[in-house]
């Protein structure tokens, strides 16, 4: 059994360049796999291993005061989900391209996942917004959520613009594991709106605390697992050979889906030469 956990911080690393051979060669050392993100606003990461290699991970981040209790979002695979352990220096932890954006200094505003499935319960008005990418939403996504029909996340302040509704109004925004919220709740902020929230642990956390009420499908996850269920164990979407776009069962029962060969979305785009592609 494999402990799968993904963890950010938004903090002031000015030493950033220094610390990447140390957590490398930790991860090294302990046999585990995946990816940490180091850039001068923060770290980010997504790693598995088994539980002891885990928690000595977390002991030796957290030798480091500025890493220490960052919120784990935790799951439990049976195989390695990831194929390789990097440790990559980045300008941004989550790319936005809007340097003016730091959430270091200035922390949104959080909603605990229960109380955000009570005012599902009552119905309450509220703008549900999901602030990831197509491809995520189709694998899953709230009731009644917006669907900003974005390709990366570097389209969601524009996409914000083109939103409607009163600026009043309260919106409650997610993502995976929250860190996307952490600047996309910057940006509605500059643009006027009011009462902007984001759901704590983002989807995974509410997943955890609330067994998904009001969720439907599962959620897409960066690994080879592809998507979780409410459980939080891996589902049953499987990654186009080519494309790189999730599908669903149904879809891998499409004449259009040959395994390591192509799928529905390479004949959607045009990606592959015709002749490869049969009619």
């Amino acid at each position: 059994m494999f402990v799968n956990i993904a963890g950010y911080r938004f903090v002031d690393l000015p030493d950033r360049d220094s610390l990447r051979n140390p957590i490398r060669e930790k991860c090294f050392g302990l046999g585990l796999k995946g990816t940490v993100l180091l850039s001068h606003n923060g770290i980010n990461f997504f790693l598995a291993g088994n539980e002891g290699e885990i928690d000595d991970f977390v002991s030796f981040l957290e030798e480091d005061d500025r890493f220490q209790g960052i919120p784990l979002q935790i799951s439990h695979s049976d195989y390695q989900p990831f194929r390789r352990m990097l440790v990559r220096l980045k300008k941004e932890i989550i790319s936005l391209g809007m340097d003016e954006i730091k959430p270091a200094e200035t922390p949104g505003n959080f909603i605990e996942p229960n109380e955000f499935k009570r005012w599902l319960d009552e119905e309450r008005e509220v703008i549900i917004l999901d602030t990831r990418n197509d491809y995520e939403l189709r694998v899953g996504t709230f009731q009644n959520a917006i669907d900003l029909d974005i390709k990366s996340f570097r389209e969601f302040p524009e996409a914000i613009k083109k939103l409607e509704q009163d600026k009043s109004t309260p919106v409650v925004m997610f993502c995976t594991g929250g860190i996307r919220c952490e600047k996309a709740s910057i940006v509605m902020e500059n643009q006027g709106w009011k009462n902007v929230q984001q759901i704590k642990g983002g989807v995974l956390g509410y997943f955890k605390e609330t067994g998904g009420a009001h969720w439907n499908g599962d959620c897409f996850v960066f690994d080879q697992r592809v998507s979780l269920d409410k459980n939080l164990r891996e589902a049953s979407h499987e990654m186009c050979f080519k494309c790189r776009e999730p599908l669903s069962p149904d879809e891998m029962e499409s004449e259009k889906y040959v395994l390591e060969g192509y799928c529905p979305y390479c004949y959607a785009r045009n990606s592959e030469p015709a002749a490869t592609l049969p009619a």
